[in-house]
C-alpha cells in the first residue's frame, strides 16, 4: 500500500535486507519512488514521500489502470520536502573496524575515500564486499542500493601483501576470525549469510544448513566448497575457504526415483506459490518451517525429536527432554531452564528470603508456529536475554505442540492464575507463539505482569523484561523493608524470650537448690531424730539395766560419786565398791553422756577414767570411798 510493490520475491529481498523490520525497509524504499505522486484534487505533481510528519495520506481502492494496489490520497499543492537519511556503515578489514555515517545521496566511491584516509590504503587497491544486491560500483548512489539503517562491509585488497607473520600464527588467527558464508538454497533460489568461527567445522556448517532449509546432511548437493576441503571435519580455518566471504551453494540431491512429471509438478508449485497474493505469504523457511511443505514439495526432513513427550507423568523429566531438544536445535547458549514441576518453579522464585526471591518467566514453546525458529535461535538465545534471565529469573518451559500436554498447562494455569490468564492462553492462535509470561510472586496471589509474543525483537524483549524488573525491584524493596521490620520484631521477641527463659531456669534452680537444701535438712533431721531415739533407747536400756542405788545405812562399802557435766550441772549416785567401772559408764551413758563421746576425767589426781580397766570395781581403781569426777566431750 505504501511502496506500490506487488512482487513478492523483491518484497522478501527488501525485509531480509533490513531484517524483516517492515518500518525500516518501507522507509528505504518510499524515497526511490522518486517522490512523484498524482493529486486526485486537480492533477497536481508533488513532490516526495506521500507520508511524513506533515502529510496527510488516505488510502483509496484501485482502478483498473492504477499500477499499486492502493493509491495515495494527498491534499492539493501541498509539497512534503525529503529529508536526507543518514546510512551507517561497519566496514571490516583484517583486524580492523571503520565505522562511517553518510548520506543515501551519496555514492560507493565517497566511502571509498573515507577509507582511504583510515585505512591508509589507496582506494582503487580496494574492493568493497558486502552488498546485498547485485553489481556495485563507485559511481552507485546508496539510494538506489534500497539499503536498511545498519549495514556491514569488508573490504578486499588481493593485490596488496598480506602482513608477514609465522605460519602458526597465522593458523592461530585463522582459527579466531569469522567467516561470512553466503549460501544459496537452490531449489527455492534463497540466501543465508551465516557467519561462523574459524574453529568451526564443515560439519557443523551443513548441520546449521539443515535447520534451515530441512535438508539433512546426507541429502545435500554442495558447489563452491575448494578443493582442499575433502573431510567434513577440517575445520574452516584451513579449508582454503576465502576470507572473509565465501559463496556456496546447496540443493537436495536428486532421488532416482523420482518422475518427470513429479519434477514439473513441483516446479508448477513453486511457481503458483510465488504468484500468490502477497497478504497470504510467510517466509516459512525463515521462520523453521520446511520449505518442501511450503511450496508443496515433499519433505523427509521433518523433525523426528519432539521439545516434549505427550502425557508425561513426570514433569521434570519432561523438562530434562525440553533442554536437551532445545540444546540440539539452538545450541548452548540458552537461558537454564528450571528442571521440576511449576509448584517447584513457585517454590524457588517466590517462597525464599525477600533478598532471594527473583522473577518468573514462563517460556511456551509450539513447534508449528512460523514464530519460533527466529524467537528462540535470535531471541531466547541472545547472550544479553541469556544473562540477564539467569540472573533475575527463575525460567520454566512448556511445550504446547501437542493438545495433550496443553491442556494439562490450561489445567496448571487456571490453578495457579485463574480463569482469565487461562482463558486468555487459550485463545492465542498458533502462530502468535511462542508466548514469553512473566510472573510476580505476591503475598496472596501470583500475579502475570506481562505476556509477550513470538512476533518481538530482542531490544523489546529486553525493554519489556526490565520493565517488569522495574514493577518486581520497587515490591522487593516493600518486602525487604516487611521482612527486615518482621525480623527485627522476631528478634526483640526471642530476646524477650531468652531473658524470660533464662529467668526461668535461674528460678527454677533456686527454687530446686532450696527444695535440696529443705531436703537435705529434712534427711538431716531424720537422722538426727533416729540418733537421738537411738539413743534414748539405748540410755533407757542401761538405765534399766543398772544395779539399783545402795542405801546410805547399807553394811556393805559404798563409794559415794559426784560427776560434774560440761554444763556445770551435778549429780550424785553411790554405789557399791565391789561394783565394776563400767557400772558407772553405764550411768553416765544413762545421764545421755556416752562415754564413747564423752571422758570422764578424775581431779586428784587428774587422770581419764576411760582409760581405765572398766572390768575392775570402784575400790580398785580407788574411787572409794567418794569421788568428784568431770565430764569432758572428746575431740
Amino acid at each position: 500500500a505504501c511502496t506500490g510493490i506487488e512482487n513478492i520475491d523483491e518484497a522478501i529481498t527488501l525485509l531480509e535486507q533490513n531484517n524483516w523490520d517492515l518500518v525500516a525497509a518501507i522507509n528505504g524504499v518510499i524515497p526511490q519512488e522518486n517522490g512523484i505522486l498524482q493529486s486526485e484534487y486537480g492533477g497536481d505533481t508533488l513532490h516526495g514521500p506521500a507520508y511524513g510528519p506533515t502529510s496527510h495520506s488516505t488510502a483509496a481502492s484501485s482502478t483498473p489502470s492504477s499500477s499499486s494496489a492502493f493509491r495515495h490520497v494527498v491534499p492539493s499543492r501541498q509539497i512534503v520536502e525529503r529529508q536526507p537519511r543518514m546510512l551507517d556503515f561497519r566496514v571490516e578489514y583484517r583486524d580492523r573496524n571503520v565505522d562511517v555515517v553518510l548520506e543515501d545521496s551519496s555514492t560507493v566511491g565517497d566511502i571509498k575515500h573515507i577509507l582511504e584516509n583510515e585505512l591508509q590504503i589507496p582506494a582503487s587497491k580496494m574492493l568493497l564486499k558486502g552488498w546485498k544486491t547485485g553489481d556495485v560500483d563507485d559511481s552507485t548512489v546508496l539510494k538506489t542500493l534500497h539499503l536498511p539503517k545498519n549495514n556491514s562491509l569488508y573490504v578486499l585488497t588481493p593485490d596488496l601483501p598480506p602482513p608477514s607473520s609465522s605460519h602458526s600464527g597465522a593458523l592461530q588467527e585463522s582459527l579466531n576470525q569469522n567467516f561470512m558464508l553466503i549460501v544459496t538454497h537452490r531449489e527455492v533460489q534463497r540466501e543465508y549469510n551465516l557467519n561462523f568461527s574459524g574453529s568451526s567445522t564443515i560439519q557443523e556448517v551443513k548441520r546449521n544448513v539443515y535447520d534451515l532449509t530441512s535438508i539433512p546432511v546426507r541429502h545435500q548437493l554442495w558447489e563452491g566448497w575448494p578443493p582442499s576441503a575433502t573431510d567434513d571435519s577440517m575445520t574452516l580455518a584451513v579449508s582454503g575457504l576465502t576470507f572473509p566471504c565465501h559463496r556456496l551453494t546447496v540443493g537436495r540431491r536428486s532421488s532416482p526415483v523420482q518422475t518427470r512429471e513429479q519434477s514439473e509438478e513441483q516446479c508448477t508449485d513453486v511457481h503458483m506459490v510465488s504468484d500468490s497474493d502477497g497478504d497470504d505469504f510467510e517466509d516459512a523457511t525463515e521462520f523453521g518451517v520446511d520449505d518442501g511443505e511450503m511450496f508443496g514439495v515433499a519433505s523427509s526432513a521433518l523433525r523426528k525429536s519432539p521439545m516434549m513427550p505427550e502425557n508425561a507423568e513426570n514433569e521434570g523429566d519432561a523438562l530434562l527432554q525440553f533442554t536437551a531438544e532445545f540444546s540440539s536445535r539452538y545450541g548452548d547458549c540458552h537461558p537454564v531452564y528450571f528442571i521440576g514441576s511449576l509448584e517447584a518453579a513457585f517454590q524457588e522464585a517466590f517462597y525464599g528470603k525477600a533478598r532471594d526471591r527473583k522473577l518468573l518467566a514462563i517460556y511456551l514453546h509450539h513447534d508449528e508456529s512460523v514464530l519460533t525458529n527466529v524467537f528462540c535461535s535470535q531471541m531466547l538465545c541472545a547472550e544479553s536475554i541469556v544473562s540477564y534471565l539467569s540472573q533475575n529469573f527463575i525460567t520454566w518451559a512448556w511445550d504446547m505442540t501437542k493438545e495433550a500436554n496443553r491442556a494439562r498447562f490450561l489445567t496448571m494455569c487456571t490453578r495457579h492464575f485463574g480463569s482469565v490468564v487461562a482463558q486468555t492462553i487459550r485463545t492465542q492462535k498458533t502462530d502468535q507463539f511462542p508466548l514469553f509470561l512473566i510472573i510476580m510472586g505476591k503475598r496472596s496471589s501470583n500475579e502475570v505482569l506481562n505476556v509477550i509474543q513470538g512476533n518481538t525483537t530482542v531490544d523489546e524483549l529486553m525493554m519489556r523484561l526490565m520493565a517488569a524488573m522495574e514493577i518486581f525491584s520497587a515490591q522487593q524493596q516493600e518486602d525487604i523493608k516487611d521482612e527486615d521490620e518482621r525480623e527485627a520484631r522476631e528478634n526483640v521477641k526471642r530476646e524477650q524470650d531468652e531473658a524470660y527463659r533464662i529467668s526461668l531456669e535461674a528460678d527454677r534452680a533456686k527454687r530446686e537448690a532450696q527444695e535440696r537444701e529443705m531436703a537435705e535438712q529434712f534427711r538431716l533431721e531424720q537422722i538426727r531424730k533416729e540418733q537421738e531415739e537411738e539413743r534414748e533407747a539405748i540410755r533407757l536400756s542401761l538405765e534399766q539395766s543398772l544395779p539399783p542405788e545402795p542405801k546410805e545405812e547399807s553394811t556393805e562399802s559404798v563409794s559415794k560419786l559426784r560427776i560434774r557435766t560440761p554444763s556445770g550441772e551435778f549429780f550424785e549416785r553411790r554405789f557399791l565398791a565391789s561394783s565394776k567401772l563400767q557400772v558407772v559408764f553405764d550411768f553416765v551413758a544413762s545421764k545421755g553422756y556416752p562415754w564413747e563421746e564423752y571422758k570422764l576425767l578424775g581431779t586428784f589426781p587428774r587422770r581419764d577414767v576411760t582409760q581405765l580397766d572398766p572390768n575392775k570395781s570402784l575400790l580398785e581403781v580407788k574411787l572409794y570411798p567418794q569421788e568428784t569426777l568431770f565430764l569432758e566431750a572428746k575431740e
